[in-house]
């Protein structure tokens, strides 16, 4: 058979199965993340249907769907609200990297990984998904929630901190000593600042230049706008995932609201295709050797991020509910992840990394919104049953109408009485 069938039957083989994926984690309301990666287990080497003539194929839409997932970001944010949250959750973001970030570097330290493999791997569990989260609390009505501006300001502090961590990271594993690496992450941080400015200052103006009545024009601007800042990013040894970033931030308004939504469907695509890809270069007989410290490491940073989100949340002046809703909704790690450890796994700095990354993602992927919806029920109920235990039946007080003295603390969503 001709080269060229083969890779069009294998490539639509690869899509018809990620849309009835899609199709299957949608009706039962959780995030088809996992089964991409699973898909990717499955075709990769040493999957049951490892591909031929496709692979390289699904290698550049990867990389096309890393640029866009940044660029989609952010599209999510102007930059007078990025510089608001800098100004007022730097704190929470603080704590975040600090509870997050350390337990990954730990493990990596602790498995003989080196200073490296560290640093990636504390970035693996740092950061949770937008994407994953955002649906989450789409799913469970939560978008109203006093806690919800808290949650999504810590997931705007971890999407700024990529624009410095991924040149870091870049620098590190492209083995770069500590004069180039300076220069890396200073052209980064340069370009940060350089593109925060003009979009504050000219961000009206940036935008109805690439604006267009037309979708099609649209369409063709900003995604050609943003391919070539990201290979510009990538030539000077920054991240074109960071470039793609920056030009989401740069637009705003009518062009901002048209390009997400002219580009959702291909970032759905290459986006899936970038998850399968990542499981592709995974070996499904390396990961059993690596669930354990995989569970461990799911383990205590599911009880990190959920103390991140409670002593944020608290920090905002949100009830106890609202905290423990907070904590639990933040625990889903997702794309972020499977970036910075792909960039690992394409250098090569450590076989395992990539196998602990898939399983640790596939594990709390999949935990994340169970830990949104039942954190604070279960947490209301321990801590019930304890404070009723250490009451003397004496200093007990009869049950009070909940609608009389409700606090506004506890309420659930802002404007209710």
């Amino acid at each position: 058979m001709h080269s060229s069938a083969v890779f069009l039957i294998e490539f639509g083989c690869i899509i018809l199965v990620l849309g009835l994926l899609g199709r299957f984690a949608g009706r039962f309301h959780f995030s088809p993340i996992p089964l991409y990666l699973l898909a990717g287990l499955a075709f990769g080497n040493g999957g049951l249907l490892p591909l031929g003539t496709s692979e390289d194929f699904v290698a550049i839409g990867a990389e096309i769907g890393v640029i866009l997932l940044l660029l989609m970001l952010g599209l999510e944010y102007t930059a007078s609200d990025l510089v608001s949250n800098l100004k007022t959750h730097y704190p929470a973001g603080l704590v975040d990297a600090a509870l997050n970030a350390l337990p990954g570097a730990a493990m990596a330290l602790l498995l003989g990984w080196g200073p490296v493999a560290a640093v990636v791997l504390a970035g693996v569990t740092w950061v949770s998904s937008s994407g994953v989260i955002a649906k989450v609390l789409g799913d469970l009505g939560r978008l109203g929630n006093r806690e919800t501006p808290t949650i999504l300001s810590i997931l705007v502090l971890e999407d700024l901190s990529m624009a410095v961590y991924l040149p870091i990271v870049t620098a590190l594993l492209a083995g770069a000593g500590l004069a180039a690496g300076s220069v890396t992450l200073a052209v980064a941080l340069g370009a940060a600042v350089l593109v925060l400015a003009l979009a504050v200052r000219y961000g009206r103006h940036i935008s109805r230049f690439v604006s267009s009545d037309d979708p099609e024009k649209l369409l063709l601007v900003v995604l050609g706008l943003t391919l070539v800042i990201a290979g510009l990013a990538q030539q000077l040894q920054v991240s074109a995932a960071v470039g793609a970033f920056l030009v989401g931030i740069a637009l705003s308004g009518e062009a901002a609201d048209g390009a997400h939504s002219l580009l959702a469907p291909l970032r759905d695509l290459f986006a899936a295709v970038f998850f399968v890809f990542f499981g592709l270069h995974t070996d499904p007989a390396s990961i059993p050797p690596v669930l354990v410290p995989a569970l461990a490491l799911a383990v205590v940073t599911t009880a990190t991020k959920i103390a991140t989100g409670y002593w944020a949340a608290k920090r905002a002046g949100i009830g106890a509910k609202g905290r423990w809703r907070a904590g639990g909704t933040l625990v889903a790690r997702g794309e972020f992840s499977i970036v910075i450890a792909g960039l690992a796994v394409t250098a090569g700095i450590e076989p395992s990394l990539g196998p602990l990354a898939t399983a640790y993602v596939l594990i709390l992927v999949v935990l994340g919104p169970l830990t949104a919806r039942y954190t604070e029920p279960l947490a209301t109920r321990l801590l019930g049953q304890r404070h009723r235990r250490s009451t003397p039946p004496s200093q007990e007080r009869p049950p009070t109408p909940p609608d009389t003295y409700r606090t506004i603390d506890d309420q659930d969503t802002v404007g209710h009485a």
